[in-house]
């Protein structure tokens, strides 16, 4: 059975550059369905956060101020309570080893921009799993942890690959505004990262060897799908 890391951010509050707290967290969308897909795909998903604290979900993703109906906010409520246990005490990420699964997965939410964005042990694991060639996938906001690892040079780990993100424009839109603190999208392409954006709010899934990326919450389902099937070929 394969199995994937799926690294979630422990953090609830993002400090917006005029100081003020934003509260925040993972995005409800982001690992409720990808958790499903990848459960229902015979996929053992492990859930980690930085020194295993509960992971929080944004209250913004569970209703109509996040673009979010009443229908999928009840569904992906559900979802997240019956896998409430997983959320509330997951794996610190420094018990974690690349060598021990077959992906990591790194769902967004603007918690990532917070903690994940400067951890080392995640750093560490993505370094170990692009060493092995492991599938490395981040959604939306979770290409902010790639932020992170750094290849043996010195150097940011995913220069030159091509992936996408929630782009500075979806920020400025749906987002949060000129109020964010940095922009992932303006980060990862400073560090040498080749953005291959999507329209604003598209289904957009790129894939660059062994790095799979989707760009919104909109790509959760389609990201998760491509996934599975990176895991799944030739079984």
């Amino acid at each position: 059975m394969p199995s994937v890391l799926m690294v979630v951010t422990a953090a609830d509050t993002l400090t917006l550059a005029d100081g003020t707290a934003h509260r925040t967290g993972f995005w409800a969308e982001e690992v409720a369905a990808s958790h499903r897909i990848l459960r229902d795909g015979g996929v053992d998903v492990r859930i980690a956060t930085p020194g295993g604290r509960p992971a929080p979900v944004d209250p913004v993703s569970l209703d109509s101020r996040g673009g979010v109906g009443e229908a999928e906010a009840a569904e992906f409520r559900a979802y997240l309570d019956s896998i409430a246990d997983e959320l509330g005490a997951p794996l610190a990420l420094a018990d974690a080893s690349a060598g021990d699964y077959d992906a990591i997965y790194l769902p967004g939410g603007h918690g990532p921009m917070t903690d994940l964005a400067t951890d080392p042990d995640l750093a560490r694991l993505l370094a170990e799993a692009d060493a092995r060639k492991l599938t490395i996938a981040a959604l939306c906001h979770g290409p902010a942890g790639l932020v992170s690892a750094t290849g043996p040079d010195g150097g940011f780990l995913f220069a030159g690959r091509r992936l996408t993100v929630f782009t500075d424009e979806e920020e400025r839109q749906g987002g949060t505004g000129e109020g964010t603190p940095w922009w992932v999208e303006s980060r990862l392409r400073d560090l040498g990262a080749v953005i291959a954006a999507g329209p604003a709010w598209s289904s957009t899934v790129v894939t660059d060897g062994n790095l799979i990326t989707g760009q919104n919450p909109q790509s959760s389902a389609d990201t998760a799908r491509t996934v599975l099937a990176a895991l799944t070929k030739g079984e």
